[in-house]
């Protein structure tokens, strides 16, 4: 058992990977190393990274959490190793720290977004292709963020834009943000949405860490969001990708469709064709959800070619996310669509 600890395969990792092969583990010939592996070229979509003056404000200011050693000893080199260890060829990078919460005046918060930014383009020089880029932008300031999706888009050349569920109690459709979902739009932007817990639930309950069950829940939110406030109809141009399998809403997609006929007066007007119509143009990713009865019902909900490989990594390890995506055990035109092609269609320009 030490030996699989030291490769990012602890217990439950190993038991959750043996139940998820179901029946054909006890076919015989039938071998972990006989199932699908990464398709050559695999694409990571969910990877962040943390500069170094970033890690040094973090350390200066407790109030906003603990550094895990993930995050605390983040490297490009670091982030390389996992991937060439997993046969990850590219890695889109992305940021999922809230900044507001180190209570920055406006300039110095729109300083630190261009510093982040910077950095991730410089990384991305350093290793020619081997990383992408979804530029974070310092919402909830609305002129600073325009301002900061020209450059990251025209000078910068970033893959996307990414953002979170949720920024001091407002979400991505609220009217407040409509000038920088139309300038999103208006560029035919790929937007990458993480969750955070929201202002509101960051601890409901003491003993429960908001990872657990905020996070996923904010990414259903904030879906709800686009949706109902009319932003998904007025921005069809902005092709949309949610963090960890859709977190809770492939479980919730049923009941709401049912509850919403009676309950949302403007159905009609912002999902014509029904709610599952609008997410299923959605792009989702894996990170941290390869788990039989995630996969199951992202798969049964959205179309194959929208489902794209994530790790989360520092935070989940690109070895664990990996393993797990292997003990699924998908056909191999399912592992070639998820871990490579989708997101190569996406991402021409990331090549290979």
């Amino acid at each position: 058992m030490r030996d699989f600890v030291r490769l990012g395969l602890t217990r439950r990792r190993l038991l959750s990977g043996a139940a998820a092969l179901g029946a054909a583990a006890v076919l015989p010939g039938t071998s972990i190393a006989s199932l699908p592996a990464m398709a050559p070229g695999t694409v990571d979509v969910h990877h962040h990274f943390f500069p170094p003056f970033f890690i040094e404000m973090w350390r200066d200011n407790p109030r906003v959490g603990a550094l895990i050693p993930g995050i605390r000893d983040w490297t490009p080199a670091a982030s390389l190793a996992q991937m060439d260890r997993n046969h990850v060829a590219q890695a889109v990078l992305s940021t999922s720290s809230r900044i507001e919460a180190f209570g920055l005046p406006p300039d110095r918060l729109r300083d630190i977004v261009r510093r982040f930014n910077d950095y991730a383009t410089q990384v991305k020089h350093d290793h020619r292709g081997r990383f992408g880029l979804f530029a974070f932008l310092p919402l909830p300031d609305v002129d600073a963020s325009l301002a900061e999706i020209a450059r990251a888009l025209d000078d910068l050349h970033a893959e996307g834009i990414g953002i979170t569920t949720s920024y001091a109690g407002k979400y991505p459709g609220d009217p407040e943000f409509a000038p920088v979902m139309d300038e999103l739009n208006r560029r035919k932007t790929t937007v990458f949405v993480h969750p955070l817990a929201p202002a509101c639930c960051n601890a409901l309950m003491s003993y429960v860490p908001p990872t657990l069950i905020e996070y996923p829940e904010d990414t259903a939110r904030a879906m709800l969001s686009l949706l109902l406030s009319g932003t998904l109809r007025r921005c069809r141009d902005i092709t949309w990708i949610f963090s960890h399998a859709g977190g809770t809403w492939p479980m919730l997609a049923g009941r709401t469709a049912t509850l919403a006929r009676d309950q949302v007066k403007n159905l009609k007007d912002v999902a014509p064709d029904g709610i599952d119509a609008e997410f299923r143009r959605f792009y989702y990713e894996t990170a941290n959800s390869a788990y039989k009865p995630t996969m199951a019902a992202l798969l049964a909900y959205a179309p194959l070619r929208q489902v794209m490989f994530g790790t989360d990594y520092p935070y989940v390890t690109v070895d664990e996310n990996v393993a797990d995506f292997h003990a699924l055990h998908l056909g191999a035109a399912q592992v070639q669509a998820i871990s490579r092609d989708n997101a190569r269609r996406l991402f021409p320009r990331l090549g290979g």
